[in-house]
């Protein structure tokens, strides 16, 4: 009879380990799936709504909406888009934000996000970073893929010890209490350490000032830089104008001379 209990609780155990897989199994978005030319917003939110949908709870959600990478816009966390399309990075950011706002507020998510805005996003060729958006995605997407496996062992390493304290079968409802409060203390636990992290990431980058402010005038700077390249654009197509236009003038001049002397000889010729 043991033995056949035994055999019971390791069919089970096989089997929630099957049930965890699935429940904690999420769509992630491949690198070379990202593309990488400029999109409309309604080309970004249908990709996103495309590749992380299944995530949802309730599939009639939506992944992302213009609402919200307008507000994204509006509260500093995603820099405007240049003509009204959305680079490669742009949608990098959009894919932090989406994981990140999920488990820490608004502003965390901003004081995360600003270094590398500042650092890395519409980086200049002579820039001195070794990295780039897209090679810290790719390395933080192999990080998910090995995070997996930790979590699924996590996860049923709390399972196994709820079993014990609690068996399913005896009480289903105290069972799933425990479980919910193992996994909930393992999530507030994470937590705490990443706003200690955030926090501590928020004096040492930011010097604790606000990035939300910090973004406001990078955008501003980026905006005067922009304004002076159109200025000198502009002074140089004038100068190219004023050049072709005295040039011109010099041809019709020379031209109108050579017709005068052609129509002096013309007259001195009939004259003798």
């Amino acid at each position: 009879m043991n033995g056949m209990t035994d055999k019971n609780r390791e069919t089970e155990f096989r089997e929630l380990k099957k049930q965890v897989r699935e429940m904690i199994q999420l769509d992630y978005i491949i690198p070379k799936d990202i593309p990488d030319i400029e999109l409309y917003m309604d080309q970004v939110t249908s990709f996103m709504d495309t590749h992380l949908s299944h995530n949802m709870r309730d599939q009639e959600d939506r992944t992302l909406t213009r609402t919200m990478i307008n507000n994204y816009t509006k509260n500093r966390i995603l820099p405007p888009p240049k003509n009204k399309k959305y680079s490669k990075e742009h949608v990098i950011l959009l894919i932090y934000i989406y994981y990140l706002k999920n488990v820490m507020s608004i502003n965390d998510v901003q004081a995360v996000l600003y270094p590398m805005i500042d650092r890395f996003f519409d980086k200049p060729e002579d820039s001195k970073e070794k990295h780039s958006m897209d090679t810290i995605y790719d390395s933080i997407y192999n990080l998910e893929k090995a995070q997996y496996f930790n979590t699924e062992a996590s996860i049923t390493r709390s399972e196994e010890i709820t079993e014990k304290l609690f068996p399913k079968e005896e009480d289903e409802y105290l069972h799933n209490m425990a479980f919910i409060y193992l996994l909930g203390y393992d999530i507030y636990s994470k937590k705490r350490l990443i706003e200690k992290i955030i926090d501590e990431m928020n004096e040492k980058e930011l010097g604790g000032a606000d990035p939300a402010k910090l973004l406001e005038q990078r955008e501003s700077e980026r905006i005067v830089k922009e304004k002076a390249e159109e200025d000198r654009k502009t002074q140089q197509r004038r100068k190219l104008e004023k050049a072709e236009a005295e040039r011109r003038s010099h041809q019709r001049k020379v031209r109108a001379k050579s017709a005068n002397k052609k129509t002096e000889r013309k007259i001195n010729d009939k004259r003798k």
